[in-house]
């Protein structure tokens, strides 16, 4: 009888399970597949796409950050450096201008600075009025300080702007309002008022030996005549640099605004 191979007449089974591996496997590779790039300048397009991806919330974020910062320090970095707060011839709503109640009123409320009205009288004496005040004091309208001497100044009758009683509501002297208010303020701002007759003569002299006087170390020179703020400039040598830019620069800004202007017209 014939047999088909094998040792001892038994038949070898067929390879079934080994035929069956076979075929998973390759089922298994072709039912999933894996691609890889075809190129290495592809794989690196892909690092550097998924690389800018990455960048680019954080420097998005960053500026938007620093933007918020410089709109924050616009509305709020004056608290850092706050203006002063200036008085304008003291306290003048609850007294007349440039009295030394005005100044003590200003005082009480705590302000940084205070200004003062500088204009001479006809014989040489400095007083802390204006045109302006001196007008409504005398009721004329026409009147001028350089017209008074030192002693009809004085004599002039100041009106009560409010219920208060005050006791010295005179119009004191340069020297008698800087000793009161310059060592109670970071700053003190001298108006000088120019005006007939003697104008701008010798009164940049008259003021610094005002100052020097009642030693006045945070005093500053206003003028709105550039003749007088350069004799002042001359005369001293203790003014602040500071001074003479604020001085000079806001001068030098006016004229421009006039040259626009003109150019303009």
């Amino acid at each position: 009888m014939a047999t088909s191979g094998g040792v001892g007449g038994r038949r070898r089974p067929p390879p079934l399970l080994q035929t069956n591996r076979t075929g998973l496997q390759g089922v298994t590779r072709n039912r999933f597949p894996i691609s890889l790039p075809s190129s290495r300048r592809t794989f690196r397009l892909i690092i550097i796409s998924l690389a800018f991806i990455a960048l680019v919330p954080p420097i998005f974020f960053h500026f938007r950050l620093r933007r918020f910062h410089q709109m924050r320090l616009r509305k709020c970095g004056w608290l850092n450096n706050p203006p002063l707060v200036c008085a304008h011839g003291g306290d003048s709503t609850n007294a007349f201008p440039n009295t030394m109640a005005a100044y003590h009123l200003a005082l009480r409320s705590r302000v940084d600075c205070i200004e003062i009205d500088v204009s001479r009288s006809s014989d040489g004496a400095l007083f802390a009025l204006h045109d302006r005040d001196l007008q409504r004091i005398s009721g004329n309208n026409t009147t001028k300080v350089g017209y008074l001497s030192m002693k009809e100044i004085k004599e002039l009758e100041v009106p009560h702007q409010s219920v208060q009683v005050f006791h010295d509501q005179k119009i004191p002297t340069i020297e008698d309002a800087l000793k009161l208010v310059s060592s109670s303020v970071r700053q003190v701002i001298l108006d000088a008022k120019v005006g007939p007759p003697s104008y701008e003569k010798g009164l940049a002299k008259d003021i610094l030996s005002a100052v020097d006087g009642s030693q006045c170390k945070n005093c500053l020179v206003w003028a709105k005549s550039d003749s007088l703020a350069r004799d002042v400039i001359k005369l001293s040598s203790d003014i602040a640099e500071y001074g003479k830019e604020v001085k000079w620069k806001m001068k030098l800004e006016q004229r421009e605004c006039k040259n626009n202007e003109q150019m303009k017209e």
